[in-house]
């Protein structure tokens, strides 16, 4: 029996892609939180407070050493009762990928040119104008290939959230094996092969794009 023929059986392929647009969804959502709140935290991490950059150093490192699976488990099995698993996935996703991009952000300000600095200072603007308008935009550029990176592995992250009942396509994919194990011995062929096939589909493009976006900025 082909393994593939599992994938046109009855409304498996239709589930599998519900269960991709559930993957790519939580993936979407924690990405744009985390650039948005990474941007924020990048220039919080350069702080001169004393207090502030130790705190955020600690939330840094914290959500750097946790395995992201713990957190989940935290969140959703001990800390709320009143928050759907797909939610609870979503805050953990974007809490950890704040803290990374946070660092990438820091280190390209710290990679701005002093000049520009220099430059923004004499027109008069104060410290927060020229992190928004001078130092931001001039670190953008090496900012956009290391961000997709991290969105790349958002995304692969995503592969976790069964373990709390998301029912995203890794978890559908389990679900469509187990029910036809006896009838399709080699479902899990078919199956899982088509999952990597998704995840891969959903990856390339944006390590193609990084890649290319790195050649530009270095060139």
């Amino acid at each position: 029996m082909n393994p593939l023929d599992i994938l046109f059986q009855g409304q498996n392929f239709a589930r599998l892609m519900q269960g991709l647009g559930m993957t790519l969804y939580i993936a979407a959502v924690s990405s744009v939180l985390s650039v948005l709140f990474g941007i924020v935290f990048g220039f919080i991490l350069r702080s001169k407070n004393r207090i502030v950059k130790a705190a955020s150093r600690l939330y840094l490192e914290f959500f750097r050493i946790m395995p992201q699976l713990v957190l989940l488990f935290i969140l959703y099995y001990e800390l709320s009762s009143s928050i759907s698993a797909d939610v609870a996935s979503i805050i953990i996703f974007t809490l950890w990928g704040s803290a990374e991009m946070g660092d990438l952000v820091r280190g390209a300000i710290q990679n701005v040119p002093k000049s520009y600095t220099e430059a923004g200072s004499a027109l008069g603007l104060n410290r927060w104008q020229l992190g928004w308008f001078v130092v931001l935009p001039a670190a953008v550029r090496s900012l956009i290939p290391v961000s997709i990176n991290l969105i790349t592995r958002i995304i692969k992250t995503t592969s976790i959230v069964p373990l709390i009942g998301v029912v995203e396509v890794l978890k559908v994919g389990q679900q469509i094996v187990d029910f036809n194990r006896i009838a399709f011995p080699t479902a899990s062929i078919g199956v899982y092969g088509l999952i990597f096939l998704l995840y891969f589909l959903a990856c390339w493009p944006l390590s193609i794009l990084s890649g290319y976006v790195a050649k530009r900025v270095n060139s």
